[in-house]
């Protein structure tokens, strides 16, 4: 299992979480999201590698941007 953490900004509510959750949770591979508006805190488990760049284009597509931490 790898898991990669991302800070996002633009997250303010429960729907902004729902919202990210939704997007990232269609990335092949996907096995755990956790994701916090009050920490602004993305985690992103799988069971092999997981594609940065996906998971940004994913929160991009839920309307916020992050960076890998």
């Amino acid at each position: 299992m790898t898991a990669n953490e991302y800070q996002v900004t633009g997250m303010t509510c429960g729907h902004c979480e729902m919202s990210i959750r939704e997007e990232v949770s269609e990335i092949a591979g996907v096995e755990e999201i956790q994701v916090s508006a009050q920490t602004g805190k993305l985690v992103v488990t799988a069971e092999g590698e997981i594609d940065d760049a996906k998971v940004l284009a994913a929160v991009e597509e839920a309307g916020y941007s992050a960076v890998r931490v």
